[in-house]
């Protein structure tokens, strides 16, 4: 069979590009038109039934699809108009809807709310039952007006550096000029476009649900509008004062060394990986950015025998990848012994999947706008993180498009903390590598009536684990976070290491 030669993208283009924001998985959802053409309303919003359709395994959700018009700068109401993409998800028992809607904020910055409804709605069943639940693409995302910056087809299999994304970032924006203005795709020109929202509706007060980048969304619209705020709800949660991406290697350095400690204390973990994950991570990067290595591997989809490049930021790219969701987290040790003892083939077909898992699921351009607006002037490299698996580049790639995206600048205290007596849930996986627990107890000491639960062994994003769903539909129905009877959540426990392909030890 005739080999194909490949080289992944690295760690560093990996990060800037998808997955390795606060976003959570992308869906690939479509939407597509329903059987029935019935015109439903809510409040002034003319609604047409849709399908929510994901083409990665999840179900499809039947909905209610609009649009709704709003200025792309509010200083200049008669300028230009751009339309925001919305869907709305009528409560499931007949008659029963409360008039405060749950608003879910999706994560990224880029990734659409209607797009990765799917994967997300059984998590809401229990919520769904009482509360219409409404999804708002955010400017720049999925189906408003999206500002998506890909490379040219001669430079995806490059490696790209400062000036190749800074020259990307001119292009894009010279692209998308007589459709937007980038300075005016920020979280404050959101945050604006979803009480528009709110208000178009009807409804006097909303619940918000966001996650990792949508927490900060959430709590920029609560201190902006906290009238219209019912309760709070932050997955994975992101401070107002956190520069987006000036952290990575730091946090993603404490996620593994908490993986490797739960490692220890397995005796068949610590028999079969004598060495931690950290250290054997460590030596295979330092090895291998000496030494690349040429490999032979099946194509994950179709079998196909190609070969690639293994480098030292194939590794950690991968790595990062998988300590988004600890069931790919249990994966790593036996991957990086593999490569160690000079078996390539797995780790090199498993990254060219997560790659294309993650390929398109963030608008680079609206993450552009937000990042160099709102974090880019905040970055201050720690020395600390200089022999870090990620090290000092990964921050100065994330930031490398702002020199050339034109972008706008954050109104005065955005980076204050969120202070509000509204109710608020927060929750934070124990081995987050991106937004771990201690950011979420520095979010909860300004909100008096909120409460903060770590999932036990879990990572980014926890709506849908365990029983999260059930206590999310009671908080939701009581505003009460201090209430709830958390105990079910015991059940959730630390993911142990594969010790072979075949799974993990009993």
């Amino acid at each position: 069979m005739k080999l194909r030669k490949t080289r992944t993208l690295p760690a560093i283009a990996a990060l800037a590009a998808a997955a390795a924001l606060l976003g959570g998985c992308d869906s690939g959802t479509e939407t597509a038109g329903a059987a029935s053409t019935a015109t439903r309303h809510y409040g002034d919003i003319a609604f047409e039934p849709c399908t929510l359709a994901s083409g990665q395994g999840a179900r499809n959700v039947q909905a209610q699809c609009a649009t709704f018009e709003v200025p792309e700068d509010r200083a200049a109401p008669d300028g230009r108009r751009i339309t925001l993409n919305l869907a709305w998800l009528p409560a499931t028992e007949e008659g029963a809807a409360s008039d405060d809607p749950v608003f879910f904020l999706a994560g990224g910055p880029g990734q659409s709310a209607v797009q990765v409804w799917p994967q997300l709605d059984p998590a809401f069943a229990a919520v769904r039952k009482q509360r219409h639940v409404v999804l708002v693409d955010q400017r720049g995302t999925g189906g408003s007006n999206a500002l998506e910056c890909a490379p040219p087809e001669d430079a995806r299999d490059k490696v790209p550096d400062a000036d190749a994304i800074a020259a990307l970032a001119r292009d894009c924006a010279e692209a998308v000029a007589d459709r937007a203005d980038p300075r005016f795709y920020t979280t404050t020109d959101a945050i604006a476009d979803l009480d528009a929202v709110r208000e178009a509706l009807g409804a006097a007060k909303i619940n918000l649900v966001g996650v990792s980048y949508g927490t900060r969304v959430a709590q920029q619209y609560a201190a902006n509008f906290p009238a219209h705020v019912r309760s709070i709800v932050l997955d994975a949660v992101a401070p107002n004062d956190l520069v987006v991406g000036g952290e990575f290697a730091r946090t993603f350095e404490d996620a593994i060394a908490l993986q490797s400690e739960q490692c220890r204390k397995l005796p068949a973990c610590a028999q079969r990986f004598p060495r931690d994950a950290r250290t054997q991570l460590g030596s295979l990067v330092a090895r291998l950015k000496d030494a690349p290595v040429d490999v032979e591997f099946r194509d994950p989809a179709s079998g196909e025998s190609r070969t690639g490049t293994v480098d030292a930021d194939t590794v950690t790219g991968l790595a990062f990848m998988f300590s988004y969701m600890p069931q790919t987290a249990s994966l790593l040790p036996l991957v990086l012994d593999e490569a160690d003892h000079g078996r390539y083939a797995p780790l090199m077909s498993l990254s060219e999947l997560m790659g294309r898992n993650t390929s398109g699921s963030m608008a680079r351009g609206m993450q552009w706008s937000v990042i160099c607006a709102e974090d880019a002037d905040r970055l201050v490299e720690d020395a600390a993180t200089r022999n870090t698996l990620l090290g000092h580049e990964v921050a100065r790639m994330f930031f490398a498009g702002c020199a050339g995206w034109p972008h706008g600048s954050r109104p005065q205290g955005f980076t204050e903390p969120l202070r509000s007596e509204a109710p608020a849930l927060l929750l934070s996986g124990e081995f987050d590598p991106v937004t771990p627990p201690r950011y979420g107890e520095r979010v909860l000491e300004d909100l008096p009536n909120g409460r903060h639960l770590v999932l036990r062994g879990q990572s980014h994003g926890g709506l849908a684990l365990g029983c999260m769903p059930r206590l999310l539909g009671q908080f939701m129905e009581s505003a009460d976070a201090k209430a709830l009877d958390t105990t079910c959540l015991d059940t959730l426990s630390y993911v142990p290491p594969f010790t072979s392909f075949n799974g993990w030890e009993p």
